[in-house]
């Protein structure tokens, strides 16, 4: 019995599009509905941008105020609001970028893709190498892919470019002044591994299993518990390249993750295993 190589590519990737959906928002909820590690990633690059902006000593009052009262804000409508309120009366400020970063936040908290994007697309044109913003879409983009939307290759391909480009820059990035050393390289290598996941997602949901092994092999390597989206579909990934004894590893890797492809995973371990015999 095949779980998984008994589907077409087309009909794989629809079913797979659903689970991953699922999985984004069945991870560890907190206050706002974004989850814990997200909403932590999110306080972060609000305040490192927010004190490296703080040292302008920014002359007009009214505007400084403006954006405190949207970097303190708690609520994902209030920030949209009070955000889109700022661009508008402030179109050239020195916060521009950050109040851009925010709202992409705020409308991933509401799970608003289309915002998301192009809160994204504008927080990149002033500010072509900001690593969170470049990691945090390429990883959404083919985690909420939907193969029926006339857009999905387009966004595929912005999320291959920008996960490239942030492998690329990660290594070239300065140190934030609030990071010590250690706290920087840990910043930078759940970032690479990020860029390198959501490149194994947007291959996968190409159909290009054998680069989508590559890159998810880069984003789990060496971790505990890595990630159990990256472990199942590179189950599913070596079970399509016939390398079954593989795909058993990766499935019973995620099978002891607890999450929403436990299950499907312990499943795909044992279909993998009875497999493997059969292909030597």
């Amino acid at each position: 019995m095949r779980i998984f190589r008994g589907c077409a590519v087309r009909n794989l990737i629809v079913l797979c599009g659903v689970v991953l959906v699922a999985g984004i928002s069945s991870r560890a909820q907190v206050g706002n509905g974004t989850s814990q590690s997200q909403q932590v990633a999110e306080h972060e690059a609000e305040l490192h941008a927010y004190t490296d902006v703080q040292r302008q000593n920014n002359e007009n009052p009214d505007e400084e105020k403006a954006y405190k009262d949207f970097y303190k804000a708690d609520e994902p409508a209030k920030k949209i609001t009070l955000g889109n309120a700022f661009l508008k009366k402030y179109p050239k400020s020195v916060y521009d970028e950050m109040v851009e970063v925010g709202l992409m936040n705020a409308y991933y908290s509401n799970k608003d893709w289309k915002n998301v994007y192009s809160t994204a697309d504008s927080a990149l044109a002033l500010k072509p190498d900001d690593v969170y913003v470049l990691t945090t879409v390429g990883w959404i983009i083919p985690h909420v892919y939907d193969p029926n939307d006339p857009e999905a290759p387009k966004l595929l391909d912005t999320a291959e470019q920008y996960s490239k480009y942030a492998i690329d820059v990660i290594p070239k990035m300065p140190k934030p002044a609030h990071m010590n050393d250690a706290q920087f390289a840990d910043m930078k290598d759940k970032s690479t591994r990020q860029a390198h996941s959501a490149l194994g997602l947007v291959y996968f949901r190409r159909g290009s299993y054998d680069l989508s092994v590559k890159e998810l092999q880069e984003a789990t390597a060496g971790l505990a518990t890595p990630d159990q989206t990256d472990l199942f579909v590179l189950g599913i990934d070596l079970q399509n390249l016939n390398r079954f004894a593989d795909a058993a590893d990766a499935f019973s890797r995620c099978g002891q993750i607890s999450g929403p492809f436990q299950d499907r995973c312990k499943q795909g371990a044992d279909a993998a295993n009875k497999q493997a015999p059969q292909s030597k």
